[in-house]
């Protein structure tokens, strides 16, 4: 199953603050609880993550192989993430974006996401997924917030795409 997301925060820190924030990749791998054990194999380029997780009645575990497609600093920078969780019988790819724009005294970041859940796992059916997904952007969003100091929750459009 193919799902899109997408979500906006205004962040009360200059664009260079917050690209050095969100190209940590410790940093930001702490943000996602999902995540565990990320490896920077070359900045800005190439990385190395395990994605664990419960979802219905299936324990995730998948190794990610996570490669930078385009990089703009700092403004911009677009991923690519695919693993396999072999015992449970599950594909997972995720491509994302998050672009940076100045506006006066803040930082727009823009989260513009698909990622695709294939195999036993989503034989849950596309509304656990995407809630399962949203909850991982909210957390992201929150601790984001909480690091960039002064941040607003931002908006959010529907996981499946639609507003």
């Amino acid at each position: 199953m193919h799902h899109s997301l997408e979500r906006r925060l205004e962040l009360v820190a200059p664009v260079e603050r917050v690209w050095a924030t969100v190209t940590d990749v410790e940093r930001l791998v702490s943000w996602i609880s999902v995540l565990h054990s990320a490896r920077e194999l070359e900045r800005l380029s190439s990385y190395t993550a395990t994605l664990e997780d419960r979802l219905g009645p299936f324990r995730l575990r998948a190794d990610l192989d996570v490669r930078v497609t385009d990089v703009v600093e700092p403004r911009t920078i677009t991923i690519r993430a695919d693993g396999e969780d072999r015992q449970v019988g599950s594909r997972i790819a995720v491509a994302g974006t998050l672009k940076l724009s100045e506006m006066e005294h803040m930082t727009l970041l823009a989260i513009i996401g698909e990622y695709e859940i294939t195999g036993k796992a989503a034989s849950l059916g596309s509304s656990s997924i995407r809630k399962k997904a949203n909850m991982i952007v909210a957390e992201f969003c929150a601790r984001a917030a909480a690091e960039l100091d002064g941040a607003s929750p931002g908006t959010a459009t529907r996981t499946d795409g639609r507003t």
